[in-house]
């Protein structure tokens, strides 16, 4: 008899790992971030990366983090909860469970909320005593949307493009 594989992703590890592989899409040099939504049937209904909207040039805009606000990147920068929510196939996402590399800032909880996503599943809160933060975390609170943060069983998952 022939055992099944051991050492399989759990749900969590998968849309986690495809929210990070979708960060490496992002042309940002400082600030890489991917998101995943999955449904409750633990199927990917969205992607997404931050990055400028279509069909504005990642050459002529301005990457910067400091300087002028209109010679930043933040005005001009979509999230990439926004772009996940966006892209999904469904505009029904009651439900869903949204997987991001960073705690979602204010504006992206605002969509979150409005969009009926159920759960967010971070990796990382290391902003977590921003204003921005703090404001999210007291609209999931009031709004009565879960998240929690993603604690790895593993460190590392390859990817091996070289199949034999």
């Amino acid at each position: 008899m022939t055992l099944k594989r051991s050492g399989v992703l759990s749900w969590d590890e998968y849309f986690m790992a495809v929210a990070l592989l979708s960060a490496g899409r992002s042309k940002d040099p400082n600030t890489q971030v991917g998101a995943c939504v999955a449904n409750s049937q633990n199927r990917i209904v969205g992607v997404g990366y931050n990055g400028f909207p279509r069909g504005c040039s990642d050459d002529e805009l301005p990457w910067a983090r400091e300087g002028t606000y209109l010679d930043t990147k933040y005005p001009y920068v979509c999230h990439a909860e926004v772009n996940a929510i966006l892209n999904s196939i469904t505009r029904d996402l009651r439900g869903c469970r949204i997987y991001v590399g960073l705690f979602p800032c204010n504006e992206c909880t605002k969509v979150i909320i409005q969009a009926g996503i159920s759960e967010i599943v971070y990796l990382s809160d290391k902003y977590r005593d921003t204003d921005s933060v703090r404001a999210a975390k007291i609209m999931l609170d009031k709004s009565y949307t879960g998240y929690r943060q993603f604690i790895p069983a593993r460190r590392l998952v390859t990817l091996d493009f070289q199949l034999d």
